[in-house]
């Protein structure tokens, strides 16, 4: 099976997630035979189901979540339930941070029975999801919910997924090497009339982030109302230009080929 990547949703933030402007289902890695969806956000048993080819919860291995927001963990509880085909096979893993499950859980207990495993994310975690497949989380990210981004390294592939975060010195660090750079980029610039704490990428962080690393490829998502109206394929096209990198704009149903 070829590695990929699928963006069954790319909705950012909240109200694009409200309105359903795009879809808030999560990605979808497939990597060297292993299968797991991240932020299974609002709908995204729906798209599963939508997907052609239609995508089934049975062959998860599963399900990781950066953080408790609900644009991320609407849909945590039934990918667990359809994961495990009701709770009838005991299978799959959840790696989620502690707060998912304690100070301010999202995973309901009498689900939790249901996984093989649930594993806890820290900083300077290394998890090993099949043979020859890390998921790295190198650092805790700056947003208002304990949040890990992922690194995940296999032979000759490393891909750094930038989740939710507001941007800092150490990032560029922690993401460096990857050769497909993946940035949730919320916002198309800071207002600096707003003086609200918005822990979120900005275009201009993109840009430096992409400049720092050197990806051969860098996709951005998660796309906020700013990024919209910008026309994200727009945003990512000067980004490009900018960077001398190739950068695309995912939309809902994006497939790429790794």
């Amino acid at each position: 099976m070829a590695d990929f990547i699928k963006f069954l949703g790319t909705a950012g933030a909240r109200f694009v997630t409200m309105r359903q402007l795009r879809s808030s289902a999560g990605v979808l890695y497939s990597l060297r035979g292993f299968q797991f969806l991240l932020d299974p956000g609002p709908g995204a048993l729906v798209r599963c189901a939508a997907s052609r080819p239609r995508l089934d919860p049975l062959e998860l291995d599963a399900l990781v979540l950066s953080h408790n927001h609900l644009d991320h963990s609407g849909d945590i509880n039934v990918m667990i339930e359809a994961m495990t085909d009701g709770g009838f096979k005991k299978r799959g893993r959840l790696f989620c941070a502690r707060q998912a499950l304690e100070d301010d859980p999202v995973v309901l207990h009498y689900l939790r029975g249901f996984l093989q495993a649930i594993v806890t994310l820290e900083e300077g975690g290394s998890y090993q999801l099949a043979p020859g497949l890390v998921l790295k989380t190198p650092l805790r990210h700056r947003h208002p919910m304990e949040t890990y981004g992922l690194r995940l390294e296999a032979p000759q592939l490393t891909i750094g997924h930038i989740v939710d975060t507001l941007h800092f010195e150490r990032l560029a660090e922690a993401y460096a090497g990857s050769q497909v750079l993946i940035l949730n980029v919320v916002r198309l610039r800071k207002d600096e009339k707003d003086t609200r704490d918005i822990q979120h990428l900005t275009a201009d962080d993109a840009r430096r982030l992409i400049a720092d690393i050197r990806p051969r490829m860098a996709i951005l998502t998660h796309f906020g109302m700013s990024m919209l109206r910008a026309k994200p394929w727009e945003v990512a096209r000067r980004l490009a230009e900018e960077t001398g990198v190739e950068v695309h704009a995912a939309g809902d149903g994006s497939t790429f080929q790794i």
